[in-house]
């Protein structure tokens, strides 16, 4: 009885689903695989073998041994480095169930994202003493992003940013999208990306452990034309970068601009503000907005103003300055227009370093822009991770870009995507420290 019991459960344990646990590679599965197989082998032959002289201790050793060895495949208990595991994370509010992937880097890092929004719901990265700290803000369930107004770590579109009066046009017919924003689309409309349960696929990078989203966004979806097929990678390395690769394609003309929408605290989320964070930005000039925060078409040189980050400066140092911008934003949250190298690959557009714990955040883009908001309309009344509150300019956001409201600047860099094309953009958000 022993034998069979042991046999069956050794054979169930040895192919166990992928959907459900996901270890550090393909080679390493096999190599468990291998070894559990042997096991049964040697274990059943030497209880039929020997008979009676087989102790029942013994079998239930081996037993116990290859359960043991099924461990170093995570099932989502305690994420093992270098691996990926999902977790049920609840539900859609149309009952779709939602997951979480916990990623953890070989050194011990880790990030958590859903399948809801695409939402990158925590990153926990150490400080110069190697403690461990979660640096974004978000919720403990998928109950906080269906409810959440501040897009919090969400994957934003199909247009990231603001877009004038609700409207474009594109070869002479004008689109009407959902005013979310006043008088404004902001952010894809009331129901964007960051309301959509995508299907993912993980799988093993080369320099680390990688998510697939995918996601469908209709023809008409909150006005926008086409149907848009968009496909968001991530990466979390074994050097401690969120790579972050969009793609789309469409079938009909439309206008595109993705993003991520995470908001950092380096110095751990629900800490306090993020005055004292040190930030530089690779812009020479910004786009200054109107009173309903929509580009003006100028762009205007930083030097001299308080939107001059050159060279690092504290982030509270002139965030309160008699500036008609920082009145508009009730802060910064404003578009910089990044100084592009030639070759238009990833290149470094912002850095930050929170000087209490030595964590530092690099932002690599291949975007022309990069929106610097400093958390002006967070109230701290909605509880967050661990019941957390996150107050007024409790965190930081660097959401790469076109510019806002492109669709409707013929100057700005054009977000027209066209049957046949690709659109394809790249972020990494690395995470380091100094002493």
């Amino acid at each position: 009885m022993i034998v069979a019991m042991a046999s069956t459960a050794l054979a169930t344990l040895v192919h166990f689903p992928r959907s459900e646990a996901m270890n550090n590679s393909a080679s390493e599965r096999e190599h468990h695989r291998v070894k559990l197989l042997a096991l049964r082998r040697v274990a059943t032959g030497k209880m039929c073998g020997r008979g009676i002289r087989m102790k029942r201790w013994t079998a239930v050793t081996i037993f116990m041994g290859a359960l043991l060895m099924t461990t170093l495949a995570p099932t989502g208990a305690t994420p093992q480095h270098g691996s990926t595991t999902k977790k049920p994370f609840g539900k859609a509010p149309d009952g779709q169930p939602v997951d979480l992937f916990v990623i953890t880097s070989k050194g011990g890092a880790e990030v958590s994202i859903t399948n809801f929004g695409g939402a990158v719901v925590s990153v926990k990265v150490p400080d110069h003493n190697g403690r461990l700290a979660d640096v974004v803000l978000g919720y403990d369930t998928v109950d906080g992003y269906v409810n959440d107004k501040a897009h919090f770590g969400a994957i934003i579109g199909r247009y990231g940013n603001r877009i004038a009066h609700a409207q474009f046009v594109l070869d002479t017919k004008t689109y009407l999208l959902a005013k979310n924003n006043g008088d404004n689309s902001l952010h894809g409309g009331i129901k964007g990306f960051d309301k959509a349960v995508w299907t993912a696929k993980t799988f093993s990078a080369k320099d680390g452990q990688s998510l697939e989203l995918a996601y469908l966004s209709k023809d008409g979806e909150e006005g926008f034309p086409g149907n848009l097929k968009v496909t968001v990678t991530y990466t979390w390395t074994d050097a401690n970068a969120l790579k972050i690769d969009y793609s789309a394609t469409t079938d009909k003309k439309t206008v595109v601009n993705l993003t991520n929408h995470s908001y950092f605290n380096l110095a751990g989320e629900g800490s306090g503000d993020i005055l004292g964070h040190l930030l530089m930005i690779q812009a020479d000039q910004f786009t200054p907005v109107d009173s309903g925060l929509i580009p003006t078409g100028e762009l205007r040189d930083v030097m001299g103003t308080p939107f001059d980050f050159r060279k690092a400066t504290a982030i509270g140092a002139r965030i309160n300055q008699d500036d008609e911008q920082l009145k508009l934003g009730s802060g910064y949250d404003h578009n910089f227009v990044l100084r592009m190298p030639m070759d238009h690959g990833e290149y470094l557009a912002a850095r930050a370093m929170e000087p209490g714990s030595g964590r530092v955040l690099e932002v690599w883009t291949t975007e022309p822009g990069v929106q610097f908001y400093t958390g002006n309309f967070l109230d701290g009344k909605t509880p967050g991770k661990g019941g957390h509150t996150y107050p007024r300019r409790s965190a930081f956001c660097l959401e790469t870009q076109h510019f806002p409201d492109s669709p409707n600047q013929p100057k700005f860099p054009s977000v027209v995507l066209d049957p046949g094309e690709r659109y394809h953009t790249v972020t990494t958000y690395k995470f380091s420290t100094e002493k």
